[in-house]
């Protein structure tokens, strides 16, 4: 009998499984190589490649400053993660949040099923995932916060915003038994990520000349490199979400290469029309335009969606990002809302067509109709949206009692790197 079961990955939230006759018994060697493989894979997404690329958007006088947020988050990320966020997530499957039964990650499994993977490739699998979501956020805000802020926002973030989203939908959770899908993260990582840093950059304000003074990146160089390393990290964060080394995992990857390559060149055909010149910061944000974008559906679709997910997703968070900027004027400085939120929520949406078997897509399992699934994942994103804002909102104004937010105009103007840690990334002589 074939069935809608969770697969609990950070990835693979849902696939297509065949019940089997047996409970294993002993792990798959193959499948576990593998998702250790992305597990590196998905780590090396964030260190160093977000550091990498985000600290290359910056001015010179605050890439070390956004290179020490990523690597701190990373480090504050696991400990959580091990303590209990792993434990709420996966622990049981209560509609709202998991138990605290694998707290410290006790008493894990040697098959963790319906996977063939001892629960501690698991685990880890996941945690690469709860680092890179927090991470993504600081995109928001370069150049202009405190130290302390970053830190404690993230960790409270990651256990009131990421812990009960991923559980709803990937831990078994009310979504996930309404019917929601997410292979990848387009909702659990992508959408949270991008409201939070939409709410954070109102809320913080914009840099200093911003917009009529535009600081260009110190390094186009150092986000390109950046980028050419998440883009092979996600074949860690989207194949490594089929949770074997399998036919979906082969399928996952290949779409994910194409929707990034297609969102590259969307985005760089956009910028050409409408600047004339195709710039290196447009074609790699493009390319993780198409990943962010085909990041929910990976595993659902087939490789030639991919290009067409990727298209739309370069397209679409293109003029997202003019919308921000230019239109609204808000100072989401690296672009999180329009290129990771917006691009994780349409291919959220975007399922529900590519999805279908007669697309080459694995269907809708119990929910049926595309527009019964459509109406699903607008939901399980609208609750998303309502979520990640709302807690975002508090949390700021809760921790901006304790600590300030923003730094003071003279440290703003000296660069973070000297102000907030009394080190250069580069000497100047």
């Amino acid at each position: 009998m074939r069935c809608l079961a969770l697969c609990g990955s950070a990835g693979l939230g849902l696939a297509l499984l065949v019940t089997p006759a047996f409970a294993a018994t002993a792990a798959d060697t193959g499948h576990t190589a593998w998702i250790l493989t992305a597990s590196a894979l998905v780590l090396f997404m964030t260190l160093p490649g977000l550091a990498l690329f985000y600290g290359g958007l910056v001015h010179a006088r605050n890439v070390l400053s956004v290179l020490m947020q990523c690597f701190a988050i990373c480090c504050v990320a696991s400990v959580l993660w091990a303590i209990c966020g792993y434990s709420l997530v996966f622990d049981g499957n209560a509609p709202l949040i998991g138990g605290l039964g694998k707290a410290f990650l006790a008493g894990l499994d040697a098959v963790r099923m319906p996977t063939q993977l001892p629960e501690s490739a698991f685990a880890l699998f996941q945690m690469t995932f709860a680092v890179i979501t927090p991470a993504l956020i600081i995109g928001a805000f370069p150049e202009r916060v405190t130290f302390p802020f970053v830190a404690l926002f993230s960790a409270f973030w990651l256990m009131l915003v990421y812990v009960p989203v991923a559980h709803w939908i990937w831990g078994g959770g009310w979504l996930f038994s309404l019917g929601a899908l997410d292979f990848a993260g387009g909702i659990v990582v992508h959408t949270t990520a991008g409201v939070a840093a939409l709410v954070l950059a109102v809320m913080i304000g914009r840099r200093r000349g911003f917009p009529a003074q535009m600081t260009p990146p110190h390094s186009p160089g150092m986000t390109m490199a950046g980028a050419g390393m998440l883009w092979v990290g996600w074949f860690g964060f989207n194949g490594g979400s089929a949770l074997a080394a399998d036919a979906s995992a082969a399928n996952a990857i290949i779409a994910t290469h194409l929707s990034a390559a297609a969102g590259a060149i969307a985005w760089t055909a956009a910028e050409w029309v409408k600047i004339r010149k195709p710039t290196s910061i447009g074609i790699v944000t493009g390319a993780v335009a198409g990943l962010a974008t085909i990041t929910p559906a990976a595993g659902m679709v087939a490789p030639g969606a991919g290009l067409l997910i990727g298209f739309a997703g370069g397209i679409v968070c293109f003029y997202a990002t003019l919308t921000v900027k230019q239109r609204l004027q808000i100072d989401d400085s690296l672009d999180v809302f329009a290129v990771h939120g917006v691009g994780g929520m349409l291919g959220s949406l975007l399922i529900a067509v590519f999805a279908l078997p007669g697309l080459g897509g694995i269907g809708f399992g119990e929910a049926g109709s595309a527009v019964r699934q459509f109406g699903i994942q607008l939901l399980a994103i609208g609750v998303t949206i309502v979520w990640s804002g709302v807690v975002t909102y508090g949390l700021t104004r809760a921790i901006g009692v304790f600590t300030p937010i923003r730094v003071h105009a003279e440290a703003e103007y000296e660069g973070l790197d000297i102000a907030s840690h009394g080190e250069r990334a580069y000497e100047y002589n």
